[in-house]
């Protein structure tokens, strides 16, 4: 096989795993326009179709996702005989793409970012943020950051973080005018700054647990929004009352620009983990980023 019909190859398998050409371009340091040319080689090739192309997304046709599920794992064989390669020889290289939430990248990966970065300097790594639970594989990611309760079991975990608590705040002044609820059923009479679950869309119902109880409730209120910076903000602004991770309102906690509501209602759960599929090669770069997981968790807990 020549050389130019194996970045043929590799460019399909950028677009598909990006969804688009402008990121796959992005990804391969090449231009839109010549990774446009490569894929109509490639299909002229082929004699097939493997691309259907819109103004927002690219999907592949049915033989298009016959030759990714073909090509996918040759590939990536192919990088991990390389990388280990380059590894035998002492230093690890090559990139490691993450996916992570928001709040995910900020508390779990950032802080390891530094000491991981200057340990491989040959290593570039890119976090993809993304609210929903994306498909590590079609996103074409090596791994991703969520909290552990909302993964799946055949998913291999790495604990980031010690437990989490979901928490409800709201400014001083906003629970001096509205009343301070003293139940969660008592927030379907507050102003309640909402989200909505990534992926299907659904406003989310708020969850709180006290011994055995457990309730879900569903508010309503001025704004929804999945950013919990403008959440917070509009709590601190006195319009109502916001649920999100405890880190996210810590240091308005701290100020005392809000307080936390229902304490005893928002329990300790399971906290971020780094995950991926069992079923998948771990190249190197994320094998030296789980043994940087490992060893600060062993070097924590003496």
């Amino acid at each position: 096989m020549r050389g130019s019909d194996v970045a043929e190859l590799r460019a399909f398998m950028a677009i598909v795993e990006c969804g688009n050409f402008a990121r796959a371009a992005e990804r391969l340091a090449v231009t839109p326009s010549a990774l446009s040319q490569s894929i109509r080689r490639l299909e002229r090739r082929l004699g097939q179709r493997l691309l259907n192309r819109t103004t927002r997304t690219t999907r592949p046709t049915d033989a298009g996702q016959t030759l990714y599920e073909r090509l996918r794992p040759a590939f990536a064989e192919i990088d991990t005989a390389q990388e280990d390669l380059i590894t035998s020889s002492g230093t690890v290289a090559g990139r490691l793409r993450i996916n992570a939430s928001e709040a995910g990248a900020a508390h779990a990966l950032a802080p390891r970012m530094n000491a991981f970065l200057q340990n491989h300097p040959r290593i570039e790594v890119e976090i993809v943020i993304s609210g929903s639970l994306d498909d590590l594989v079609a996103s074409g990611c090596d791994a991703g950051v969520r909290l552990g309760n909302v993964l799946e079991a055949d998913m291999i975990r790495l604990p980031l973080t010690g437990p989490v608590r979901w928490i409800a705040v709201a400014s001083p002044a906003y629970l001096e005018r509205a009343g301070t609820p003293v139940h969660p059923d008592d927030l379907t009479g507050h102003a309640c700054l909402n989200m909505r679950w990534p992926g299907n869309g659904h406003l989310y119902q708020w969850e709180f647990e006290k011994g055995d109880e457990r309730v879900r409730v569903p508010v309503r209120g001025p704004l929804c929004t999945n950013d919990a910076a403008t959440r917070l903000r509009t709590a601190t602004d006195g319009l109502g009352i916001a649920y999100m991770l405890e880190t996210e309102a810590a240091e308005a906690l701290r100020s005392g620009a809000v307080v936390e509501v229902l304490p005893d209602w928002c329990q300790p759960e399971t906290g971020f983990c780094l995950y991926y599929p069992g079923n998948r090669l771990v190249t190197p770069p994320l094998r030296a980023f789980c043994d940087l997981i490992k060893s600060t968790r062993t070097m924590a807990a003496v």
